[in-house]
């Protein structure tokens, strides 16, 4: 399993200076939040602030940056401008960094504006037609090279986010359970994939986890609280069995099994007469998975859907565990 603490220190380990472009402050309509960033070099760029013309103003400010601390540009500091050209007088002077030099950027009526001093810069960017954005916000973005002490800060911020990742098992890795693989290698989750057939676990996206066991069941018992269960095996039996284990756990985001209603009606009535099920555990069972809105049996199709329905639960789950948490602090102070 390669995960994107990884891919991280992969990235960070390459030859050659690094900057990082992070969404310092934000106002309106943005495409990312605060605290978004992303990795710039020479040839490379890891994570994403949003993408369109914000994205690659700032790629192109990062990477003159880093071209002017190797020493590719010239010797001394431009005054207002990180490339050739001619800078405007910034129009307040007290927004200057102390020490450094500021430049604004034409922009039909507007101005989107860059402050540089020996170590960074940051671009205050509105999000408009001018820039051909129309989100309608502003944009605060800081950049600065990566040193050693801002790498370890970085690495060790991923691994706080990868240990909260909210896990997603996926019980089966059939036409259905690959294609969902990948489209939940694609999210902020930490995927699983069980099975007891070891060439069904071939050919997985390497940032899914696999796990290949006789008794898939006990994955449930395992999973940490607000996990969510897809179930989609190769044999209906053992789809009963873990469902009804995961409706056991009333701490689980979400559980899923696929199927037709037959399937569903055939599970419903094994779970109440013979697992000791109760109505209400049963209600909370989605089945089919990604709903039926959408008349398509096609594998992708069913993923990708199937991924949206987790990540909403997901998202749902984690909203309401604060909600419950806030009122809890509230109740006891």
């Amino acid at each position: 399993m390669n995960s994107k603490v990884q891919s991280l220190k992969a990235f960070l380990g390459q030859t050659g200076r690094v900057a990082l472009v992070e969404v310092a402050a934000t106002k309106g309509s943005t495409p990312r939040e605060a605290g978004a960033f992303m990795l710039v070099s020479a040839s490379a760029i890891f994570g994403t602030i949003g993408g369109g013309q914000l994205e690659f103003m700032a790629i192109d400010k990062a990477r003159q940056l880093i071209s002017l601390l190797e020493g590719e540009m010239a010797a001394k500091r431009p005054e207002g401008v990180l490339s050739g050209g001619t800078a405007k007088a910034p129009r307040t002077a007290a927004a200057t960094p102390p020490g450094g030099s500021a430049a604004t950027f034409p922009s039909r009526g507007r101005e989107a504006r860059i402050e540089v001093d020996e170590v960074c810069a940051t671009l205050d960017v509105p999000l408009g037609p001018e820039i051909g954005q129309c989100c309608g916000g502003r944009v605060e973005v800081l950049i600065r090279p990566v040193n050693a002490t801002l790498e370890q800060e970085l690495i060790a911020k991923a691994e706080a986010e990868e240990a909260h990742l909210p896990h997603v098992y996926l019980f089966g890795g059939g036409h259905v359970g690959q294609a969902l693989a990948a489209s939940l290698s694609l999210l902020p989750v930490h995927a699983v994939v069980v099975e007891t057939r070891a060439e069904a676990l071939e050919g997985m996206p390497e940032t899914v986890e696999t796990r290949l066991t006789p008794m898939p069941e006990s994955a449930v018992r395992e999973a940490p609280a607000g996990s969510a269960f897809a179930i989609l095996t190769h044999d209906h039996a053992l789809d009963f069995l873990i469902v009804a284990e995961a409706l056991k756990r009333d701490d689980a985001a979400y559980v899923g099994m696929i199927g037709s209603k037959t399937k569903k009606a055939t599970f419903k009535n094994w779970f109440l007469k013979s697992a000791e099920g109760r109505e209400a555990e049963f209600n909370r069972l989605v089945s089919p998975i990604g709903g039926n809105a959408v008349k398509d049996k096609r594998p992708p199709v069913i993923a990708a859907l199937a991924a949206a329905e987790i990540m909403t639960a997901l998202v749902s789950h984690t909203a309401q565990m604060s909600g419950s948490n806030a009122s809890e602090k509230a109740m006891a102070g």
